[in-house]
């Protein structure tokens, strides 16, 4: 939530005297004493961060990091987390796993046992959220996972915001079938979200008349820089003009694809990309301009015309050209003001923080499981309307269709009101 005070005292409208202090400068001595006042009562909470900042996933992670700080100045600002009477600012630890799946268990580990957090934000990949899965439930801390995912899972220890696939893929698909599409290459990075979440495509194709011949499935490791056979297979499979692919690559293996994929002179027109991991933040290291009409389905567009976007957008914008997390010793450094977007896993990353200060504040304790009866049902009014948390420990969220712009940006051509979160596929699956 904005911080309330200073920009709504229009200072053109009072004396400016030089030996009386004018109304805005007491309004500014007063917001001061105030500041300095829930400093003084304030105690501090641990909140832990769980983000590659360094190797193949950061391209995408360290946004997340960015926001998250983001969110616990906005958090502090507006006096904390109250619990019993008392004021908690939240005091981040940030830690880098590397793009390492055995490090991401290893820091876990570290952040709820040597840190002693009380809440961890982060992951990105699936495979790092299974690394750390076994360690947040033998510790029984609690993670809150911000990034779009394959289901067939659900832990106590786990707050999965996200998009599931009825949330993401299962839309995407029934839109490029309602346009006419009959034949999906099915392109994802090797690791278990691609793969289960293709194994899912597969079935619900099969249910709407598409064959296995029609069906193409590649995977490429991680860091994967040479696309040219694989793009030159794509090349082949679309010339008939109604196929399209289906991308789950992660990381900044999307660069070089999406560069050969234009190079090669295939397009939106003769053949559309639904990318599942690509958002507006991917965007800002990929040739923007060479992919017009490519598409993504998230929970959030930047472009989405809300008050209260425009709110999150113009305040994280603001934030970045002097970040710090106010009221703690937190020295926030490498933060790029330059060229800084917003997209879904960030908008997720900060709507996780206002849910669990919500619980926090309602069970009256930073008890784990308190905290966590207290999570189911709460609601939060964020840049595209109410989100539900449910008793599944996923959200009830809006789901949009964008085009990409050569901005960067994505036009919004289809929109799914309160899609309930839904983390195994046999129930949204048909066999029709």
């Amino acid at each position: 939530m904005p911080h309330p005070f200073p920009s709504q005292i229009p200072v053109e409208s009072y004396s400016t005297h030089p030996m009386k202090p004018t109304l805005f400068q007491k309004a500014s001595l007063l917001i001061a004493a105030l500041t300095a006042a829930v400093s003084l009562q304030a105690e501090t909470v641990k909140v832990g961060v769980l983000h590659s900042l360094s190797g193949t996933m950061a391209i995408s992670e360290t946004s997340l990091k960015d926001v998250l700080l983001y969110s616990f100045d906005e958090v502090n600002k507006a006096g904390g987390v109250l619990v019993s009477g008392k004021h908690y600012l939240i005091e981040p630890v940030v830690v880098d796993p590397a793009s390492n799946w055995p490090l991401f268990a290893e820091k876990a580990e570290e952040l709820l046992v040597k840190d002693k957090v009380a809440v961890v934000f982060g992951c990105w990949t699936s495979v790092s959220r299974k690394s750390v899965l076994p360690v947040f439930e033998r510790n029984n801390g609690l993670l809150f996972y911000p990034v779009q995912y394959e289901g067939e899972e659900l832990s106590k220890n786990i707050f999965y915001t996200a998009e599931a696939v009825n949330q993401q893929a299962i839309p995407a698909v029934d839109y490029m079938l309602g346009e006419g599409k009959k034949k999906f290459y099915l392109l994802g990075s090797d690791y278990v979200y691609p793969r289960t979440t293709n194994k899912i495509l597969k079935q619900y194709l099969k249910s709407k008349g598409i064959p296995d011949s029609d069906i193409i499935e590649i995977y490429t490791p991680f860091g994967h820089t040479d696309y040219q056979t694989i793009v030159a297979e794509i090349k082949t499979f679309t010339a008939g003009g109604s196929a399209t692919v289906i991308s789950t690559l992660n990381g900044d293996t999307n660069v070089p694809f999406f560069k050969e994929f234009a190079n090669a002179g295939l397009t939106s027109e003769n053949c559309p990309v639904v990318s599942f991991s690509i958002s507006e933040d991917e965007f800002r290291g990929l040739p923007a301009k060479a992919l017009v009409g490519h598409l993504g389905c998230w929970t959030y567009f930047m472009s989405i015309k809300t008050p209260e976007n425009k709110a999150f957008v113009d305040s994280f914008m603001g934030w970045l050209k002097a970040p710090k997390v106010t009221g703690v010793d937190y020295n926030v450094s490498g933060v790029d003001p330059k060229g800084r977007v917003t997209c879904s896993p960030m908008n997720l990353s900060r709507i996780g923080v206002h849910l669990w200060k919500q619980a926090v504040e309602k069970a009256g304790t930073f008890d784990v499981d308190k905290v966590r009866d207290a999570l189911v049902g709460q609601k939060f009014k964020g840049p595209t309307g109410v989100v539900t948390m449910q008793a599944n420990h996923h959200l009830v969220n809006n789901v949009f269709i964008g085009e990409t712009l050569a901005t960067g940006q994505f036009k919004i051509i289809k929109t799914l009101n309160g899609v309930a979160g839904e983390p195994f596929s046999e129930k949204f699956l048909t066999t029709k």
